[in-house]
């Protein structure tokens, strides 16, 4: 079921507005901010974790317990469906790249600047570093949009796919420091496996001996953070320069999406292979 149910998911990405209606975020953004302004709760950040987290977890847990024995299962696809494409990256991710693309095919710096601040949060004090800091963004939302979530659903269900997007959405969203640290600290450890995985994808699909290069000493490391190793295996297996202006720096950027659709489909051939076997 699991495999059907990622094929329904690229149906739905691909034909469907479901995600952008179902990704609304708005009542559990709510539910945070109220927790957080209670004096007592605000000095647990690891209750409020459980009340956030591991509470919804649980019961989806219960809900997919009881739905799975029957019809075989036909009534918990679509629960598993639906937490699926809950639990993917929100937004539009190349659509959002669109008017820096628009200002760099220009060579408009300065509406390059504008435009990565107001649509991607992202500042820069030169133009090879914004690049770079856009081309970042774009593998690590790629990552942690599609490939952690996917990960994560098929080693341990729609209960850990939901656990990693509700822990995302926390410690984006989270106004206690304290929380956002937690469940940073946890992030991190469900980063840690899927992130290097997508690693070693991008020496299958890309550049094999410069990825190797430029990385086997930080595959192992657990303090390098998710975001900085993507981006670096990315940079590295794609073979992108740090000076890479006007049209020539958005053929870096179709480079990286292009690299990981290959690791998508390299993902997919893997699990539909593992899903025979097993």
């Amino acid at each position: 079921m699991s495999f059907l149910v990622l094929l329904l998911v690229l149906v739905i990405e691909k034909f469907s507005a479901l995600r952008h209606r179902l990704q609304d975020d708005r009542f559990f953004i709510s539910e945070l901010r109220r927790l957080e302004v209670r004096p007592r709760l605000a000095r647990e950040p690891g209750f409020l974790l459980v009340m956030c987290v591991l509470v919804p977890c649980v019961l989806l847990a219960l809900l997919c317990l009881v739905l799975q024995p029957v019809a075989y299962g036909l009534f918990a696809l679509p629960v598993h469906l639906l937490v699926l494409v809950y639990s993917l990256g929100r937004g539009d991710l190349r659509g959002s790249l669109g008017p820096f693309r628009d200002a760099w095919r220009r060579e408009d710096t300065q509406g390059a600047v504008h435009v990565a601040e107001r649509d991607l949060n992202l500042g820069a004090d030169s133009a090879p570093e914004l690049l770079q800091r856009v081309q970042g963004h774009l593998l690590w939302d790629g990552y942690q949009g599609f490939f952690a979530v996917i990960f994560w659903y098929c080693l341990l269900g729609p209960v850990a796919a939901l656990a990693y997007r509700l822990l995302a959405l926390v410690q984006t969203h989270a106004q206690t420091p304290a929380l956002q640290a937690r469940a940073g600290q946890i992030r991190h450890a469900f980063d840690w496996l899927p992130v290097r995985l997508l690693a070693a994808s991008f020496a299958l699909v890309g550049n094999f001996v410069a990825l190797s290069r430029a990385m086997i000493h930080e595959l192992l490391n657990w303090d390098i953070s998710a975001h900085d190793l993507i981006e670096r295996a990315g940079r590295a297996a794609s073979e992108i320069r740090d000076e890479a202006p006007g049209q020539e720096g958005l053929a870096t950027l179709d480079k990286l999406w292009e690299l990981l659709l290959r690791s998508a489909v390299l993902w997919y051939a893997a699990f539909a292979v593992w899903t025979v076997l097993v």
